[in-house]
């Protein structure tokens, strides 16, 4: 069983930055991928970054350039460093953990607007 808890979020203006956090409890946090996701009001819950046990990352198109996933194992926590913020990416963000069965947090909110 993992547990996970986020946090970072806020408001912050076009072009700003934010980082998150996501603390990790439970289990072996190295072996896990773990990853950001973020739900739109209106929209499908959608994947923003992953970060591999070994530390292999894949990103979003539209996080491609702006964001970065890293992770400390030795606090079990995976960071998301956002920078030039747009509107669009307004949303609720969720830290996720997979190793075989997945976990989520309860979610973040990010609201960039001016």
């Amino acid at each position: 069983q993992v547990q996970l808890v986020e946090s970072g979020g806020g408001l912050v203006q076009p072009g700003g930055s934010l980082r998150l956090s996501c603390a990790a409890s439970g289990s072996i946090f190295s072996i896990y991928t773990m990853g950001w996701y973020r739900q739109a009001p209106g929209k499908e819950r959608e994947l923003v970054a992953i970060i591999r046990s070994g530390g292999s990352t894949s990103y979003a198109d539209s996080a491609k350039g702006r964001f970065t996933i890293s992770r400390d194992n030795a606090k079990n926590t995976v960071y998301l460093q956002m920078n030039s913020l747009k509107p669009e990416d307004t949303a609720v963000y969720y830290c996720y953990a997979m190793r075989g069965n997945e976990y989520w947090g309860q979610g973040t909110q990010v609201t960039v607007s001016s």
